[in-house]
């Protein structure tokens, strides 16, 4: 890991600053992290950017109210998820893009998908992975992640939560997520977004919302993922039409922190050949 090659880059979304670093040339391809603690578009891509760098203009966008994207007064904003797919659609438009490949994990996954849906004229392909959306049970499995206490030592739970039971956490990792998770500005909007999730009883969309996804959709899973299980990849597959699927062995939630070169190879190989 390594944040300081990257520049940070500042684009106005609607009122709203937006970060992203990028990497590469050539046609867009937009990186959405997902909502965990800490979380922000280094943090989540920085081992499939350099890999991606090499095929597309990489992107790895920091969602609204997280990294180093404008966190608005949750008095006056809410932290939904129309108001944080309505926000990437206005970063792909603020960017000049007509269309973009989005690639989303988790809490941005379903970001991409209501992209996908809202305002499909800009969405190329469609990357889900780990990707929320579907009603689940809330397990006890995901309590270091739902209710992370904001100390490293919480921090690591997380992540311990997150990959898989071979996974090699550094100290480098956990210092930057947790880091990020208490600044002041994103552990109010983090509150914030969690507050709302919990409000809705998860983070999730009505099937017959998921089935109007028309892009080419990959769906890729870990099959040890303990926050979206294997059994919601196959429904995804299930309710969208034009998908394909790829399941990850001995990988949890981070495939493309656990395995880049995997990750980016498969979804370089949908994207170019779709």
């Amino acid at each position: 890991m390594n944040a300081a090659q990257y520049e940070k880059k500042y684009i106005d979304v609607n009122g709203i600053k937006t970060c992203y670093i990028e990497q590469g040339s050539g046609e867009p391809l937009i990186l959405i992290h997902g909502g965990g603690a800490g979380a922000n578009g280094y943090g989540n891509w920085f081992g499939c950017l350099p890999l991606f760098g090499e095929h597309f203009r990489t992107i790895a966008v920091d969602m609204v109210g997280f990294g180093n994207s404008d966190s608005p007064d949750p008095a006056t904003f809410e932290y939904s998820q129309k108001n944080r797919y309505d926000h990437i659609a206005g970063f792909i438009k603020a960017l000049g893009y007509d269309k973009a490949s989005l690639v989303g994990n988790s809490m941005g996954g379903a970001t991409a998908m209501g992209v996908a849906v809202e305002y499909p004229q800009l969405v190329d392909k469609l990357v889900l992975m780990g990707t929320a959306g579907l009603n689940g049970e809330i397990t006890p499995a995901l309590q270091p992640v739902l209710g992370y206490d904001y100390t490293p030592e919480g921090m690591i739970r997380l992540i311990k939560t997150l990959a898989n039971d071979k996974f090699v956490i550094t100290d480098e990792m956990v210092q930057y997520r947790w880091n990020n998770s208490v600044d002041p500005t994103n552990k109010t909007s983090y509150d914030a977004t969690m507050q709302w999730v919990r409000k809705q009883g998860g983070l999730f969309y009505p099937e017959e919302f998921i089935a109007r996804v028309t892009q080419p959709t990959l769906v890729v899973n870990g099959k040890d993922d303990l926050v979206v299980p294997l059994s919601h990849a196959y429904r995804f597959l299930e309710l969208i039409d034009n998908s394909w699927g790829y399941i990850v062995p001995h990988c949890g939630h981070w495939a493309m922190i656990e395995y880049p070169a995997d990750f980016a190879a498969a979804v370089t190989s949908f994207v170019k050949s779709h």
